[in-house]
This record gives C-alpha cells, structure tokens and sequence, in this order.
C-alpha cells in the first residue's frame, strides 16, 4: 500500500505550482478546470511517483496556520544529501521564504531544515 496523492488547496494555484517544480523538481500536468464550479487544480508528480494535487476553487476561507494544531502539519521531502538540504535551504532563504528551524540534525537523527512557504504552509527539508 502506499499514499497515492496528497491534495492542498491554495489561493495562488500558478504560484504554487511553480514554487513545487521550480525547488523541487516536480512535474505539472495541464490545468484541469471545471467551468461549472470554477474547481482548478494541477497534480504535481515527483520522480519517485509520489504526487501533489494543488487545487483551487472560489470562496476558500483563510486560515492561520499553526504550527501546534491538529491535521497535517507540513509536507516532507528527501533530497538525498546533507549538502542538498543546505543548498535548497539557503535558495529558498534567499529568495524570501522564512526558515523556520535548521537546516540541523535533530534528536531522533534526521538532518532537516522547516521552511514556511506557500500560504503559510510548512515545508521540510530532509535527506
């Protein structure tokens, strides 16, 4: 068995959908759009066949995001190296997204970095 996609809804669905292909090398189909409801989303496909479904529909409510709550907390990806998770870091520290913890190993042995992207939602960094 295996997750077969994770679905985030956003209000910039251009935005993020570049933000997954430009950091993290996904793969974007073509917008699906149901003009009745005015529902968009694109599925973002990584190389190991994991996917993404970003999606977008009229009159999403905003909510703060806290990193304390219940539900799904941040999306995790392995980049395969120490120096990777540093590299990715640093770009996305440059080009304005927040670092929220690391890049650091933590005590159960993981080399991450936390970053707040997209809407507020977290991102983690790991090998």
């Amino acid at each position: 068995m295996k997750i077969e996609h994770i679905a985030m809804y956003v209000t910039d669905l251009e935005e993020a959908k570049d933000f997954f292909v430009r950091y993290f090398g996904g793969k974007s189909n073509s917008e699906y759009h149901n003009s009745k409801t005015d529902f968009r989303s694109y599925f973002i496909s990584f190389d190991d066949g994991s996917r993404l479904e970003l999606m977008k529909k009229p009159n999403l409510k905003e909510v703060v995001k806290h990193p304390d709550q219940t539900g799904y907390i941040h999306i995790a990806f392995s980049v395969g190296s120490k120096e990777k998770v540093d590299e990715i870091t640093e770009t996305l520290s440059q080009d304005g997204y927040e670092v929220i913890s690391g890049p650091r190993t933590t005590g159960d042995g993981y080399y991450e970095s936390c970053i707040r992207a997209i809407e507020g939602n977290i991102i983690e960094i790991t090998i």
